[in-house]
Parts: structure tokens; C-alpha cells; sequence
């Protein structure tokens, strides 16, 4: 059985909604190649689409024709994929990332500080259980991050106090919950039909729960959900321009970060790979190419001229 995100799930809505109505409200099963490349072209010529965006709605058609209607797709293989442009992440300095995370506090200086810490995405920072943090051993279970593997990162020293601090604190939103006999927290796939009573287990509760209750978009489930995205993004640019940084850095940027300054520090490739979950290595040898740029690489001839 397949698991999208509900951000996934809508996105898929749109781009196959957009492609019948492209085709005038003509039902896909009368359509085919010939009608998913011209909506495709049509995307990339008309509406300039970027190439990650392409590929996403390229992604909801194949949904739709594979797994929605049930149709073998061998003209699939003939359209054409566009070649995503090879970009350099943006970086932040060590002293740049100090310089931000001095700037946010509470729970989102916290969050940040993981995420940096451990080069966790955002979405793996919030969807975090109690139960995936191990003080013990130091280390941090990500669960199903990108391609549904998961994954081991090391917890770093110096937030464990401050880390222990705050579950202390989320204990007594979990406990008031319980008490209140609030809905319990989403569980992941079928465990909600399978194991009832794990929705109110302390083991299962959010490390960053957001402050309020707000209904299950899926199920319609008033409940307490894991932190919003939007509102830590909101604080992380606050701190960025705080502190009087240019660069178009946002949440991930921290993930870029901690695996450039661990290259930087001598960690090698194969480890920094795991660290960040990448299937392939080639994935995690751009922030190679970043190591050869500024004055860590070749000198500039004008630093050579006399005088």
C-alpha cells in the first residue's frame, strides 16, 4: 500500500484536475501520450515551469494512469523528462549559522539547533516521537525520511540538557491531553486500526506538538498535530534578517550546512551520505564542489599581481 503526504496527495489533485482541464474536461481514460505531452509541453513552454514542478506533475500523471485507472504506460517512456540544472546549495558559514541561531529562541531555536546538529530535513525534525529520541546511545531515529528508509543521526552534547528540558515540558501537554481524553496523535499508516491506545502513549506523542488543537484534514480528527512548517520558516527568516545575512538561505540551507562543515572538518563522503540519507553518493558529493569555492580553492591571479 502506498503513504503520500497529505502536501503529496493535494499536490497530485492539482496537477491531474489541471490536466483534464487542459483537454477541455475529457476523461483521462480517453486520453494518452499524445495528450500528456502536449499538457506537459504545455506546462514547460506557456508556463515556464520550473523543473522540479514538471517532474511533480509528470509524477501525479503517472499516478493517475498507473495506479488510479490501471493502464499499462509504455508510451510513458517516450516523453520526454526534462534535466534538472545543476545548482550549488547555498551555505551558510559557521559563524553565519551562530550568528542566526543566536537569534531564535524557544522551541524554534531548538528545532533549529537539531536540524543543524543532525542535517535532518524539516519535515523529519517535526514528525519526530518521543520515542525516536535515545538519550542513551546519543543518537536520534529518523523514521521513514525521504524513500520511506530510515535512519540513524547522531544527537549532538550539547542539546541533551536542553532537550531533556523540553520533553519535561511536553510531558505536561501530553499528560493534560490524556487527562482532557483528547484524541491521541496520528499514527502512521494502519498502527491507528491495529494498535488503538498507542494514539495516547507518551512514546508516540510529538517532541515539537504544536500549542493548539486543530482538526485532521484526512479524517476530520480534532487532535494536536506536530508543529507547522510555515511558522518556524517565518522564524527562521526573522533570524536570518536579524542578523544581516543576504543569502537566500531557508530551513533546509542548515542541512546544506551541516554537511559541508562535517566535509570541512574531514568526516568522509561515505559517512556524511548516511548522515543525510542519500541513496546514492553522487547526491552528497555536490558539497564537494562546494568545498572548491572562495579562498579554500585556487588563488586568484590578481592576489599575485606586485604592489
Amino acid at each position: 500500500m502506498l503513504h503520500y503526504s497529505l502536501r503529496t496527495e493535494e499536490a497530485y489533485l492539482y496537477w491531474c484536475k489541471a490536466f483534464i482541464r487542459f483537454h477541455g474536461l475529457r476523461h483521462p481514460a480517453e486520453m494518452g501520450g499524445p495528450e500528456v505531452e502536449a499538457f506537459l509541453t504545455h506546462l514547460a513552454a506557456d508556463r515556464q515551469l520550473s523543473v522540479s514542478s514538471h517532474r511533480q506533475a509528470l509524477s501525479a500523471l503517472l499516478f493517475l494512469y498507473g495506479k488510479v485507472l490501471g493502464q499499462q504506460l509504455p508510451w510513458m517512456q517516450e516523453i520526454g523528462r526534462p534535466v534538472p540544472r545543476r545548482r550549488l546549495p547555498t551555505v551558510l558559514a559557521p559563524d553565519e549559522v551562530a550568528a542566526v541561531l543566536a537569534r531564535m529562541s524557544g522551541v524554534h531555536g531548538l528545532l533549529a539547533r537539531l536540524l543543524y546538529g543532525t542535517g535532518m530535513r524539516i519535515t523529519e525534525g517535526l514528525q519526530l516521537r518521543v520515542k525516536d529520541i535515545d538519550f542513551a546511545h546519543r543518537a536520534v531515529i529518523v523514521r521513514e525520511g525521504k524513500g520511506g528508509k530510515d535512519r540513524v543521526v547522531m544527537l549532538p552534547l550539547s542539546l541533551v540538557q536542553a532537550l531533556r528540558e523540553h520533553l519535561t515540558a511536553v510531558r505536561a501537554v501530553w499528560a493534560s491531553d490524556v487527562e482532557d481524553e483528547r484524541s491521541g496523535v496520528e499514527l502512521p499508516h494502519a498502527l491507528e486500526r491495529k494498535a488503538p491506545r498507542a494514539a495516547h502513549a507518551w512514546s508516540w506523542f510529538w517532541v515539537f506538538p504544536q500549542d493548539k488543537h486543530s482538526t485532521d484534514p484526512r479524517s476530520g480528527v480534532v487532535r494536536r498535530h506536530h508543529l507547522f512548517d510555515e511558522t518556524f520558516q517565518r522564524a527562521f527568516k526573522r533570524a536570518l534578517q536579524a542578523a544581516g545575512i543576504a543569502k537566500p538561505a531557508s530551513p533546509h540551507t542548515l542541512r546544506h550546512s551541516f554537511a559541508t562543515h562535517l566535509l570541512q572538518s574531514g568526516s568522509d563522503i561515505r559517512t556524511v551520505q548516511e548522515l543525510l540519507g542519500h541513496a546514492d553518493v553522487a547526491t552528497t558529493m555536490i558539497y564537494t564542489h562546494v568545498l572548491k569555492l572562495g579562498g579554500g580553492a585556487v588563488r586568484s591571479p590578481l592576489d599575485a599581481l606586485p604592489g
